[in-house]
C-alpha cells in the first residue's frame, strides 16, 4: 500500500479516505469516555429531582414537571460544557489529549463531521452552546420562581432544539450517511441515532406542552376581556 493512502486511513473515522494528519488516537477507552458522560448526567438527574421537589414559589411542582426540569439540567451541561468545548476548540480536538477533545473523538466515530470541524456542525453547536446551554438553566431557575415566562423560553429552547436536530439527521441523510459506519450497533446506532433522537422526542412533547399550556391562559384572558358591543343609534 503506497504511503499516502496508509497515512489517509490511519484513524477510526468514516469515510475511510478520509484524511486527518494531525489526528492522534485516544488514550482512554470507550467505556471510560461513556461512564463519565452518563455518570455526570445521571448525578444532575438526581440533584435536579431533588431540588425540584421542594415546595417552589408556585407551590410543589408534578412529577411530569420536575421530570422536565431535569431534562433542561441536563440538556445546560451537554449543551454549555460538552458542545460550548467542540465551539471553543473544534480546531484542534484531532489531536488534542484533553478529556473533553477525547469524547469528541470517540463520539466523531458515530459522526466524523466532528473530527474534520464541518462547517455546519461547527454553526450549529455553536449557536446551541450559546444559546440552549444558558436558556436551558434559566428555565429551571424561571420554573423554581414561578415566572410568568417560563413556557414561553421552554417553547423557544425546545423549538431550537427540535430544529437543530432535523437539519443536524437530514443534512446527513443527503450525504448518504457517508460519516459513520451505516449499522454498526454502537457507532451508527446508539451514538448516531439514539443519542440525538432524543434531541427530537423530548422537545417535540415540550413544545406540545407550551402550546397547551400557552393556549389555555391566552383562552382564559380572552374570557375575562369585556364584550363588545355595538353602540345602539
Amino acid at each position: 500500500m503506497p504511503k499516502a493512502a496508509a497515512e489517509a486511513i490511519s484513524h477510526p473515522f468514516w469515510p475511510r479516505d478520509l484524511s486527518i494528519p494531525n489526528y492522534v488516537e485516544n488514550d482512554r477507552s470507550m467505556l471510560e469516555i461513556v461512564t463519565f458522560l452518563f455518570s455526570v448526567s445521571g448525578l444532575l438527574l438526581l440533584v435536579a429531582w431533588a431540588l425540584t421537589g421542594q415546595k417552589v414559589a408556585g407551590g410543589r411542582l408534578s412529577g411530569w414537571r420536575r421530570l422536565a426540569l431535569c431534562w433542561f439540567t441536563v440538556c445546560g451541561f451537554i449543551h454549555g460544557v460538552i458542545e460550548g468545548w467542540f465551539a471553543l476548540y473544534y480546531t484542534i480536538i484531532p489531536g488534542d489529549q484533553s478529556f473533553l477533545s477525547q469524547l469528541w473523538k470517540e463520539y466523531s466515530k458515530g459522526d466524523s463531521r466532528y473530527v474534520i470541524a464541518d462547517n455546519f456542525t461547527v454553526c450549529m453547536e455553536t449557536v446551541t452552546a450559546c444559546l440552549w446551554g444558558p436558556f436551558s438553566l434559566w428555565i429551571v431557575v424561571a420554573f423554581l420562581f414561578n415566572r410568568p415566562y417560563r413556557f414561553v423560553l421552554q417553547l423557544i429552547v425546545s423549538l431550537g432544539q427540535l430544529y437543530g436536530a432535523v437539519l443536524y439527521f437530514y443534512t446527513e441523510h443527503r450525504d448518504g450517511y457517508i460519516h459513520s459506519e451505516y449499522g454498526h450497533p454502537i457507532y451508527f446506532w446508539f451514538y448516531f441515532i439514539f443519542m440525538n433522537v432524543l434531541w427530537i422526542v423530548i422537545p417535540f412533547v415540550l413544545i406540545l406542552d407550551s402550546w397547551c399550556q400557552l393556549s389555555s391562559t391566552q383562552a382564559l384572558s380572552d374570557k375575562s376581556l369585556p364584550k363588545y358591543k355595538p353602540k345602539s343609534k
